[in-house]
């Protein structure tokens, strides 16, 4: 038996990367194994080294005074706090009072530690509870967040809990980090273990093979495994917030799913058509792995668009979405065809599903097919497409009016920033600053900062002067409630404390950080706190994000017309995809920000959307979304050019993708509520948001919107001008294309064998690879 050429001249390079998947398949798989064990070992301890926080700009005016803070005033910036509790005796009594300052100067003892204050030793109002029975004590962990969170889990097991007359819990920023850090990685394992047998077991109800459904768990843990190796090493040169694992899982298993889906059902088809195991393989990848490759590639540049923002959590998302989505491809279009070589027809094996087909196949006295294969399975789909057409506009015009109503409450969204709300209500961090919130007059870390910086220098009289005529001009804004300072350092740097009206980073406090930053000065200032850094990320995001929607529009753009040959197409995918996340953004407000089904779903309101969450969603999303797109596009483009019969064209290609795309939708969704029953409420919000637009895409979009559309616009959806055709026609990508490999010299009377395996010309009727399978299905 000839080796089947799996190479195109000049082509896409599909067939020259799996040369040696097909000629070594044992090799290669034992590659793999080899490269996923030092994967294991490369990331291992990958999520110890990540953060959780990355919401703000690095480059901001807030991030700057904030580190001089920092640096020069310690005190100014506490990022723990000891909530004392003195009971009925109060925090006045003597001996709460004792032990609330010995607690205050071993603290101060702790190495790490700097500008502990408590209120037993500067008695500042704020550091009081209004019913006289808790105060606070305040300090600044030194260093990172790493190092941050080492020097709490050393210090707090000696400060929390009984204490004398006093009762001590932890809060503030450094401990509402560490206990986020915590909770998300142990929800993410939860939440492997409940997407990995539910998969499974849809994968079998899919594939009926045990065997078949195994396929793509292996591939998704392949994609999984390796980007934490390499989210390792981006570890050592930048930044990585710890809820990029959460996408790591969520796209590993989801697209290594949907590549593998597509790959595999084609292979089986090829199989019963009687093709040879090297000839399935070869035609599976010349026509399903084309376009798992064109898929991945969209998914990619649309994460990619993440990059443009400064925000070290967006970045985050990026590095794994992009690694696990490459990853994921290449797996599927190296790993799994050695998988199916080594396997041959044994891929149907261990069929759970035999005696029902069986029987099934008794009764209709023939050989029943596997449900969703073969052409019988799409019946019911082509009918669906037929009815969808025959009305047309009013699906249509239905479907767009909904999906837009289902949108409007997006229109209400109030951006915000993460605090410690986003745990659950019985995290110890979430309760010490509820109480503060609840008991307190002010919350140390929620006012605004000044800092100030001498121009030049002055006299101690001249300087006294201006700093008095500024702090007036502060004091008078209409929403200041107190002005605290200034203090100023050796070298004249100097620090206020305003605290806003209302809440920390409501609208007014929002506004007064733009009023404080308009107020004249004769030295430089800068201003920070919650609601400035919330303004500061505003602005990185609104002035970054005109850059990343024309990224993805583009270059989608780009690649459907590169599929298509067409500029309508790629306009209507566009806009077709926004349609269809109207829905999660919907929701988003409807839920999670106004607070509708919180107590079911269990977490805390805020009347607010983290600022850096749409745009991330927006990209998981909408990269999904084309995902599933340029699979069914591939297929109607494929018959459209066997055919020329543009309505037939849209029916073959729902008909052939509809299952396998509701299919990997539902498993991938599946997946994203796993993530989505995590105790943190961002985490939430992504997975239960993610899952609604996913399914929103393939249940609403695919079945509906474009099969009507594409009616509508009849045969005019495949213009292009003169000179694009000529462009496609020499640059284009084509899923259904079968390009005869080059033929060696033969020798007098010798038999050159071709891919197809028949020694000559292609068999009547085989013009292309796909035009035929009986499921036709990629």
């Amino acid at each position: 038996m000839s080796e089947v050429n799996t190479a195109p001249p000049g082509g896409p390079p599909i067939g020259r990367w799996t040369r040696f998947v097909v000629a070594r398949p044992r090799l290669a798989l034992l590659t793999a194994l080899v490269l996923t064990a030092l994967a294991v070992f490369a990331g291992s301890g990958v999520a110890d080294r990540m953060g959780s926080g990355g919401w703000e700009d690095p480059a901001a005016e807030s991030s700057y005074a904030t580190k001089a803070l920092q640096r020069e005033f310690p005190a100014s910036q506490p990022n723990l706090l000891l909530l004392v509790d003195g009971g009925r005796q109060g925090v006045d009594s003597p001996g709460v009072a004792a032990e609330g300052r010995r607690l205050a100067e071993s603290l101060a003892a702790e190495e790490g530690i700097t500008g502990v204050g408590s209120y037993w030793q500067t008695p500042s109002p704020a550091l009081r509870a209004e019913d006289g029975r808790q105060a606070l004590i305040a300090a600044r962990i030194l260093g990172d967040e790493k190092t941050a969170a080492e020097v709490l889990e050393r210090i707090a097991p000696d400060f929390r809990g009984d204490h004398g007359p006093v009762e001590v819990t932890i809060g503030g920023p450094v401990a509402v980090s560490h206990e986020m850090t915590t909770i998300v990685q142990e929800d993410l394992l939860l939440a492997e273990m409940i997407a990995l047998p539910v998969t499974l077991i849809l994968l079998v109800m899919v594939f009926g093979s045990a065997v078949a459904a195994m396929l793509p768990l292996a591939v998704g843990i392949v994609a999984i495994l390796g980007t934490n190796a390499v989210l390792r090493g981006i570890t050592e040169f930048a930044d990585v917030s710890v809820f990029a694992m959460n996408l790591t899982t969520a796209l590993g298993l989801g697209l290594a799913i949907d590549y593998a889906l597509f790959i595999v059902r084609r292979y089986r088809e090829e199989l019963e058509r009687g093709a040879e195991v090297r000839e399935a393989v070869a035609t599976t990848l010349r026509t399903a792995g084309r376009t798992v490759l064109y898929s991945a590639l969209t998914v990619a540049v649309s994460l990619a668009a993440m990059l443009v923002f400064p925000q070290y959590f967006l970045r985050s998302f990026a590095y794994a979405g992009i690694a696990v989505v490459l990853l994921a491809a290449a797996a599927a279009l190296l790993v799994l065809p050695a998988a199916l070589i080594v396997l041959g027809h044994r891929v149907n094996a261990l069929d759970l599903r035999r005696l029902f087909r069986r029987r099934r196949a008794g009764a209709a006295g023939k050989t029943a097919p596997a449900a969703g294969e073969g052409a019988a399975s799409g019946a019911g789909w082509g009918r669906f497409a037929d009815l969808v057409m025959r009305r047309a506009p009013l699906f249509a015009f239905s479907t767009i009016a909904a999906l837009l109503l289902l949108g409007l409450p997006f229109l209400g969204v109030k951006f915000g920033t993460p605090d410690d709300r986003q745990l659950p209500t019985t995290a110890e961090s979430h309760l010490v600053q509820q109480q503060i919130r609840e008991g307190f007059p002010g919350s140390p870390d929620g006012g605004l900062q000044i800092l100030t910086e001498e121009r030049r220098e002055s006299g101690e009289a001249a300087r006294t002067a201006a700093h008095a005529e500024y702090r007036d001009r502060v004091a008078a804004l209409p929403g200041v409630l107190r002005v605290d300072g200034p203090v100023f350092t050796a070298g004249g740097t100097g620090h206020y404390s305003v605290q806003p009206r209302g809440e920390a980073v409501g609208e007014g406090a929002q506004r007064l950080v733009h009023q404080l930053r308009d107020t004249p000065a004769p030295f430089a200032t800068a201003v920070t706190g919650r609601a400035a850094v919330l303004e500061d990320s505003k602005t990185a995001i609104g002035d970054r994000l005109p850059l990343a929607l024309g990224i993805i529009v583009v270059t989608t753009l780009l690649i459907v017309f590169l599929l298509t040959g067409s500029v309508l197409i790629p306009l209507q995918a566009v806009v077709l995809n926004a349609l269809s996340l109207t829905a999660m953004f919907g929701a988003m407000v409807w839920i999670f920000q106004d607070g509708n089904f919180s107590g079911a779903l269990g977490f805390t309101p805020t009347g607010d959307i983290e600022t850096n969450l749409p745009v991330l969603m927006f990209c998981i999303a909408f990269g999904l979304s084309m995902d599933y797109g340029v699979f069914l596009i591939s297929r109607i483009k494929e018959e459209y050019d066997r055919t020329h019969d543009h309505d037939a064209a849209v029916r073959f290609g729902l008909q052939r993708t509809g299952g396998l795309i509701t299919a990997a939708a539902v498993i991938l969704a599946v997946v994203m509520v796993a993530i989505g029953t995590s105790r943190v409420t961002n985490t939430k919000m992504l997975g239960l948001g993610i899952a609604l637009a996913v399914l929103m895409d393939a249940m609403v979009v695919r079945s509906l919107l474009v099969p009507s559309v594409m009616k509508l616009m009849g045969a005019r959806s495949w213009w292009a001008p003169a000179p694009l055709r000529r462009f496609h026609q020499r640059f284009g990508l084509s899923e259904g294309e079968e390009i005869a490999p080059p033929a060696p010299p033969a020798a007098s009377g010798e038999e050159v064998p071709d891919a197809s395996g028949t020694g000559g010309a292609a068999p009547p009727g085989r013009e292309t690879v796909a035009s035929t399978a009986p499921g036709g299905g990629s």
